[in-house]
């Protein structure tokens, strides 16, 4: 399989504005043996129009209206679609670095079933990049210059949605996108991990990810953090929690309680810590706050850590490396 096809799915709705730039990104790619399949979710706009005009004088690229409704029924309808041994996605308003296809066809190739492509990503906007979103942007190309992606998943989405790339046969034994579980990038990240799949780890940048005020993950319920937290108590549950280890929720603020809240609701017991002296030894939905010293006494419990402050995280991990407890065993971070 020298050169395989890659399907390169692409949901749209409403972004005319970029589509042009973003379908040129793929036809500039130095490796040529792709196709495009785009899936229109009612735009009220002409995304389709144009889009049908590329496809028109390109033969790769074939458009598709979305058999249901949103960003998951466009991928289904896009993978159901497809033919490539290969398969990889963009959003419509960003762009390919003209190697994109190439590096990650030359590393799957290379590699073999089981594994996950990936690749660095710069965001760019017109009115420039935020603090978070370039800390965002740095802490993920760290994760994948060295292919540790997975050791992070509790904290963000640790696969860039728009930047990766496997073989078929691995998606679906992942589960493809059956899932009807928001945020859909997320979910299919745990998908990986859960799935065994290694990633290949790159140093260079493949995806340019633009960001604009009205852009899906800034607009849409499906991304609000509730979301993200249910996701990644609903994987830890199922993949990692031991019921034979006594759970404990490591801080109070909002993302705390929320996870507490959570366990509550299932039922599930935990012992509250943190280290806020204001907090410990009030009560909070019923439950005693205790000092975090309160770990040193036991020996075998899982803790979830809700504490943000990058500061006291670094804290946080000192302070269990000495009590000799492992991240993605012992302890792991939700934020």
């Amino acid at each position: 399989m020298p050169h395989p096809l890659v399907s390169i799915l692409i949901p749209y709705k409403n972004t005319a504005i970029y589509l042009s730039a973003c379908l040129a990104s793929i036809q500039q790619q130095s490796y040529t043996q792709w196709e495009v399949i785009a899936v229109d979710d009612h735009s009220t706009d002409n995304s389709m129009a144009l889009v049908s005009t590329y496809a028109q004088k390109d033969a790769r690229i074939k458009t598709y209206t979305n058999s249901g409704k949103g960003i998951i029924h466009a991928l289904r309808t896009a993978y159901n679609k497809s033919k490539g041994a290969f398969i990889t996605r963009i959003d419509s308003d960003d762009l390919m670095t003209t190697n994109r296809i190439a590096h990650m066809v030359q590393d799957l190739t290379k590699n073999g079933r089981g594994h996950l492509s990936v690749g660095q990503v710069r965001y760019f906007s017109e009115h420039g990049i935020s603090d978070g979103y370039k800390r965002y942007e740095n802490w993920l190309n760290d994760l994948t210059e060295k292919g540790t992606n997975f050791s992070e998943l509790y904290k963000e989405c640790v696969i860039p949605s728009p930047c990766w790339m496997l073989q078929r046969n691995d998606l679906d034994a992942c589960g493809g996108f059956k899932s009807d579980r928001y945020p859909e990038d997320y979910d299919l990240a745990f998908r990986f991990y859960a799935s065994g799949l290694k990633i290949i780890p790159c140093d260079q940048v493949l995806l340019l990810w633009r960001d604009y005020d009205t852009r899906t993950s800034r607009t849409s319920e499906h991304y609000a953090q509730n979301y993200f937290l249910e996701i990644k108590l609903h994987y830890f549950l199922k993949l990692h929690w031991d019921k034979n280890r006594r759970l404990t929720v490591w801080g109070a603020g909002k993302k705390g309680k929320q996870i507490a809240q959570m366990l509550l609701d299932a039922e599930i017991d935990f012992i509250w810590i943190c280290n806020n002296p204001k907090k410990i030894g009030k009560e909070i939905y019923g439950l005693t706050m205790h000092a975090f010293q309160h770990l040193g006494q036991m020996d075998n419990f899982q803790s979830i850590i809700t504490v943000a402050n990058e500061k006291a995280q670094q804290e946080i991990r000192s302070y269990l490396h000495v009590l000799e407890k492992k991240q993605m065993t012992d302890y792991f971070f939700f934020c």
